[in-house]
């Protein structure tokens, strides 16, 4: 080793919780307000990343204490993904009721159509002769 000396992991990891509570009760040496991983490294003199990599259980804490734990995080997620997909599906449901209601009715009015030109055709043809029970035409 060379001039430092290294903390034992439990000295770390109890520097780390003193530098929370400090920051907690508004005593933080470095004037931190906010608790949040970097700077509970920066009171414990400390880099982000070792609290990140060595003691993870301390960065949900940290994150917990914030209220953004990220299993709190990740289910609110996922209950937000559900209820986007349930929705969806509701959507796509209607959407298929409604293009089934608008080919039923493109259907209907080609039929009206039809009849409507056959009529149309025979009221202006006087020669046209209707069958017996067939459908004629209303006098206007």
């Amino acid at each position: 080793m060379t001039g430092a000396t290294r903390k034992r992991s439990e000295d770390r990891e109890k520097d780390l919780r003193l530098a929370m509570l400090r920051i907690e009760r508004g005593r933080a040496h470095t004037n931190a307000t906010k608790v949040s991983v970097a700077t509970v490294a920066r009171e414990a003199g400390v880099t982000p990343a070792l609290i990140h990599n060595h003691y993870p259980h301390i960065a949900e804490e940290i994150r917990t204490a914030v209220g953004r734990s990220s299993r709190a995080q990740r289910d609110s997620k996922h209950e937000e993904l559900k209820a986007a997909r349930d929705r969806n599906r509701e959507l796509r449901a209607e959407i298929e009721r409604l293009e089934l209601l608008v080919r039923n009715l493109a259907s209907e009015n080609e039929v009206l159509i039809t009849e409507n030109r056959v009529l149309r055709a025979a009221q202006a043809a006087p020669q046209v002769k209707w069958l017996p029970g067939a459908k004629r035409p209303e006098s206007t």
